[in-house]
């Protein structure tokens, strides 16, 4: 680096420069500095989209917009999934695959609509052991127990979301999770660090 460059460098960052050597804080300076303190907003690093949809989104995209109650159970699905110790990339899945069940709310029984004993944000089945309808509609247990089933499935990290959420879910539908990956990983980059 040039070495007048360089002294300049450092008499405006305030360190003086001695033969190679740098010398502290400039005890002096001709221009009086405001010492004001400075307001700076600091945001952690989003999770890096390529974790988050590693191999890009298939097929057309749906997206809504989320309530109060719908943006509460984002947070308690990430949450679940850090308390699982699963990287973002499982969020990404787990909130793609309840926006297409439920769009993100915590169904009860639906009467005549149900789709048989379906409930909570994955419409996980009582009768086909997913737990009881107290557990399947605690977002956190309903979310543990959709990560434990994912864990199961050889390879999901390396599948495309569909394929990963189709084979815990085993869904009438099986490409639809897919239409959600691109909301989900926005969600997962906007609150994996708050």
């Amino acid at each position: 680096m040039n070495t007048i460059f360089r002294k300049s460098m450092l008499s405006v960052a305030g360190l003086a420069f001695a033969g190679g050597v740098f010398a502290g804080p400039i005890a002096h300076m001709s221009n009086p500095v405001d010492t004001k303190p400075v307001a700076v907003a600091v945001q952690a690093d989003k999770p890096d989209i390529s974790k988050l949809i590693p191999h890009g989104t298939q097929g057309e995209q749906s997206r809504i917009t989320l309530n109060d109650e719908q943006t509460a159970n984002v947070k308690a699905i990430i949450a679940a999934t850090k308390k699982a110790g699963l990287p973002e990339r499982a969020a990404v899945i787990s909130i793609a695959t309840s926006l297409q069940e439920s769009k993100l709310e915590n169904l009860g029984h639906l009467g005549d609509m149900n789709d048989h004993d379906s409930l909570g944000l994955f419409q996980q089945r009582p009768s086909s052991g997913w737990g009881t309808p107290e557990q399947i509609t605690d977002p956190e247990y309903s979310t543990t127990a959709f990560l434990k089933g994912l864990k199961q499935v050889d390879g999901w990290q390396d599948m495309p979301l569909t394929d990963a959420a189709q084979t815990v879910q085993v869904s009438a539908y099986p490409d639809a999770y897919a239409q959600w990956e691109q909301q989900a990983a926005d969600l997962v980059g906007q609150y994996w660090n708050s």
